[in-house]
């Protein structure tokens, strides 16, 4: 099995600067590198108190590209309705170029109101914008030419520059759990992007059904919280519940929410954290002993999954960081 580390928006460490957060991702990221992880993803972030430092994924992943060597520099997800897909096909051709051939991509639809602004005309359309750009970046990727309307109104058909280095773009579909979602990764022939979160070990066995029935190649990728550590249970425990507790302060925000979230009272948001909390605890995050994590890896190996994306920055110090990726570099090798 193959194992990532992925950055997902905590920026809640110890009150540091965005600067100071910078210093720490490459430093993990060149500890990833040099302990023979396969990827370090990305995410991308607008507007909120979650994941100030990543609102563009390829502007990070360039730097990320000449700090490493060998590990592939993804981006988990791009939000591909709020970019042109011409623009994202450059972008990503300099950090291929950069990296010698190490990029990929998860295309994500998009899901808060406020990230919008953007693009405020494709919200509605998100999922359509997204799924029917997904061809489009294969066929720009590949050199085709392609004929778009320029600034007179008038169709134009252009070519982007520079060539990639890679004859093919690496794809990932995320999904949020809908099982629609799978499939629609399995029709495109793109890998899956999936969490934990939001499904349980049965749910999960039977999307990864669906998915291989119609792309029985494909890479499923599933993100985790990850901690390796005998005293992960007490160390996490409250930046967790930070982390969780600032993810329903987003989602109250959301203006599609249906206003659940925003009404939960200071208690009840306390009370679904803790819930939460427990849950990964008990399955669904990478957290604790060494012993128990193998036990994880295994289980998800059996279920089908490729690869492991590690959640490491939800509120650790970049120290804790690392020494965890030094006991969980231990399990990739036994893995692998």
């Amino acid at each position: 099995m193959d194992i990532s580390v992925m950055f997902f928006g905590a920026d809640n460490v110890g009150g540091v600067g965005h600067a100071t957060k910078y210093t720490d991702i490459l430093d993990i990221a060149r500890a990833a590198d040099r302990l023979g992880f396969t990827a370090v993803w990305t995410p991308e972030r607008h507007f909120q108190q979650v994941g100030q430092v990543f609102p563009n994924p390829s502007v990070l992943s360039a730097a990320l590209a000449v700090a490493t060597e060998r590990i592939a520099i993804r981006a988990g997800s791009l939000v591909l309705p709020l970019h042109h897909p011409l623009r994202v096909v450059e972008d990503w051709a300099v950090v291929d170029n950069l990296s010698r051939g190490r990029i990929g991509l998860s295309v994500a639809t998009g899901w808060h109101s406020k990230d919008f602004v953007l693009a405020p005309e494709r919200f509605a359309g998100r999922r359509e914008h997204a799924l029917d750009g997904i061809e489009l970046l294969r066929r720009l990727w590949s050199g085709e030419e392609v004929e778009f309307t320029d600034g007179s109104g008038r169709p134009v058909a252009v070519r982007p520059q520079p060539t990639p280095y890679s004859p093919e773009l690496p794809l990932w579909l995320t999904t949020s759990g809908n099982p629609q979602t799978w499939k629609t990764a399995g029709r495109l022939r793109t890998n899956v992007l999936a969490a934990t979160i939001g499904q349980t070990r049965e749910e999960l066995a039977g999307r990864i059904a669906l998915y291989r029935e119609l792309h029985p190649k494909g890479t499923v990728t599933l993100m985790a919280h990850t901690h390796v550590a005998d005293d992960a249970a007490g160390t996490v425990r409250e930046p967790l519940k930070a982390y969780l507790k600032s993810y329903v302060a987003q989602t109250a925000t959301n203006r599609l929410d249906d206003g659940r979230a925003a009404r939960l009272t200071e208690r009840e948001s306390d009370a679904l954290t803790e819930f939460a909390l427990r849950r990964y605890l008990d399955w669904g995050g990478l957290l604790g002993p060494a012993e128990r994590c193998r036990e994880f890896l295994t289980d998800l190996s059996d279920l089908g999954v490729d690869e492991v994306a590690c959640f490491v920055d939800f509120g650790l110090p970049a120290e804790q960081v690392l020494a965890g990726l030094e006991r969980l570099s231990t399990l990739m090798t036994e893995a692998s």
